[in-house]
């Protein structure tokens, strides 16, 4: 992967994962270039592709393109940073992000962005004062 490439990602998303909001200097896990569609479903490297994700949310997403809304049943793409604007699909309730449409809840989902741990460490960025997005 060129460093430029790298670099640009990073920037652009303001050094924070672009699924869960969270600050890169807040942890002590690397970020990772997430590719929004994967490799294997031949997504391509290349800047309009790429996501500055945390190593949890980009663990947990993997290769999934897509989810099962547990609200309506269907199966519905994930949040594409690229193409869609975060406020739209998601809203922060304290600690905890809320899914506004089809596509923000079944990211919440796959991702596990809501996983016990994962809110317990935002409501301590939250005492920190620390903005989650």
């Amino acid at each position: 992967m060129d460093e430029a490439l790298r670099q640009l990602v990073r920037r652009r998303a303001a050094n924070r994962c672009e699924y869960c909001g969270l600050p890169a200097e807040y942890t002590d896990a690397p970020f990772q270039l997430d590719h929004i569609i994967a490799e294997k479903h031949h997504g391509l490297t290349v800047a309009g592709n790429l996501a500055w994700s945390c190593f949890y949310c980009n663990s947990f997403k993997g290769p999934n393109i897509a989810g099962r809304d547990e609200t309506t049943g269907v199966i519905v793409r994930l949040f594409h940073p690229r193409n869609d604007v975060w406020s739209e699909h998601f809203e922060w309730v304290g600690p905890t992000l809320i899914g506004l449409t089809e596509i923000g809840r079944v990211t919440i989902d796959v991702l596990r962005i809501n996983d016990p741990d994962a809110i317990e460490f935002r409501r301590l960025l939250l005492e920190l004062d620390v903005a989650l997005s």
